[in-house]
């Protein structure tokens, strides 16, 4: 027991002081019982020190009948441990519902960290849509104007062929497109599923019948969207739009060239490993919400960034912060995500965060940030140095961008009198303070301190 409470409060863990505050115990059973369960000690302090308390059975029918007020009805496992003189610790265990999502007291709460959260109504509303996700999809309805006519059958092919070789699929012995879309579960009593024109739909069909089949990458000038340097949209089926994309990103981001020891040829390197935004896109052609006629995968390219966005949301109780922990893999659209697999797209399920975190550590970058912002998911990606960027509402000067590149190197700060004195070509100190009065209402720079202590930070 006492182990378990030097653990500190967590996702799966709470301390209350005693069963007078058994109407908490409920609401973090019920809020538990919406995320991965977990367990509630009752007789410990919120410091972890076990203190206990004297149980007896009215004790215990009394904290049951508040347990009774969650909906449906859970029946947590409630143990008696005790710790000194007599008293006890009683331990409510509880693991993740599969009836979600559970109330109490007619609220619903979700677990998030060490803290309980009332779901809204839309919150509520996509637990039950999770709830009812396995019967009830998008992806597995039919897509009744569709024909095997307005598919893709060589790229069909291709993918039973590539599954053949890499020992995810049985050679079914013939290229038959129907029979090839039966075996892959796209075709059921002689009609076409939605996640068959995902995968594999023409084009021209998937304008007119499903528009959120769609790709949108852009370059864009400096760290804002003020000015687009590329800007294109792209219909298709999920292997053709993954193509696009890894094509448009590979010709927009930088290419570093260098030597390397016993080598005669330059070595291009990418500034962001392509391996991980792949590994981007196929999450976000996985994960994505196709329901939503106007939703859509976007890239967009800045001086200082790479981000990757897909619309629709985080489920099954998943956080950016757990999607780098161990997990297991709950994707939103599991039959396109078990085609892509068998294809090779994706590698190993539930990997895809790790992976791309991997890779960009190996590349000695840092780990991709996930979102979820309002109605999308982005994942974003930084290189390793900092690159000063080219424009920021406005054009940046050449004397502002080796200033920004000089603060990026002293994160400690630097005087103006040292700015002026190290830069090169020389610059006068009056120069010196002009720009950085302007790139300090740009929003790049700030100072600290007083008088002849004043130091130029930049700002992250």
């Amino acid at each position: 027991m006492s182990t378990l409470a030097a653990s500190g409060e967590s996702e799966m863990l709470e301390f209350k002081r005693s069963t007078g505050q058994r109407t908490d115990v409920a609401k973090t059973v019920c809020a538990m019982l919406n995320n991965r369960g977990g367990k509630v000690l009752i007789g410990v302090e919120p410091d972890g020190s076990v203190i206990g308390q004297d149980v007896g059975d009215q004790t215990i029918e009394q904290l049951v009948q508040e347990l009774n007020h969650i909906d449906p009805p859970a029946f947590p496992g409630i143990e008696r441990v005790t710790v000194s003189h007599g008293r006890e610790v009683l331990v409510v265990s509880v693991a993740g519902g599969r009836s979600r999502p559970y109330t109490y007291r007619g609220r619903a709460y979700r677990r998030i960290g060490s803290t309980n959260h009332e779901l809204s109504r839309d919150e509520y509303n996509t637990v039950l849509l999770e709830r009812l996700h396995g019967e009830q999809r998008w992806e597995i309805e039919a897509a009744s104007t569709f024909t095997i006519a307005d598919l893709d059958t060589n790229e069909i092919v291709v993918t039973v062929e590539e599954a053949i070789r890499r020992g995810r699929l049985e050679d079914p012995g013939t290229r038959d497109p129907a029979k090839l879309l039966q075996g892959l579960g796209l075709l059921r009593a002689g009609t076409l599923l939605r996640a068959a024109a995902v995968l594999f739909g023409r084009p021209e069909r998937l304008e007119t019948d499903y528009p959120q089949c769609l790709l949108k990458v852009a370059r864009f000038r400096g760290t804002d969207r003020t000015e687009f340097l590329d800007n294109r949209q792209f219909r298709g089926h999920v292997f053709d739009l993954l193509r696009r994309a890894e094509r448009f990103v590979l010709e927009s981001i930088p290419i570093a060239g260098h030597i390397e020891p016993g080598r005669l040829e330059r070595v291009d390197q990418p500034l962001y490993p392509l391996l991980a935004v792949r590994e981007a896109l196929a999450n976000a052609f996985c994960h994505r919400e196709y329901s939503w006629a106007a939703g859509s995968v976007s890239v967009g390219i800045y001086d200082d960034r790479l981000e990757v966005t897909s619309s629709g949301s985080l489920h099954f109780g998943l956080t950016p912060e757990a999607l780098y922990d161990p997990h297991e893999s709950l994707p939103w659209n599991p039959l396109i995500a078990g085609v892509l697999y068998r294809r090779g797209i994706i590698e190993q399920w539930g990997r895809g965060t790790l992976k791309m975190s991997e890779l960009m550590a190996a590349a000695g970058l840092p780990r991709p940030e996930i979102e979820a912002i309002a109605g999308a998911v982005l994942v974003r990606f930084r290189p390793g140095r900092y690159d000063p960027p080219l424009r920021v509402g406005i054009d940046l000067s050449d004397v502002q961008r080796a200033i920004l590149a000089l603060l990026a190197q002293e994160r400690a700060g630097v005087s103006r009198h040292d700015i002026a004195a190290r830069l090169q070509p020389p610059v006068t100190a009056r120069q010196v303070k002009g720009e950085l009065a302007a790139l300090k209402r740009l929003g790049l720079v700030d100072f600290s301190g007083r008088t002849n202590q004043v130091r130029w930070k930049l700002l992250s």
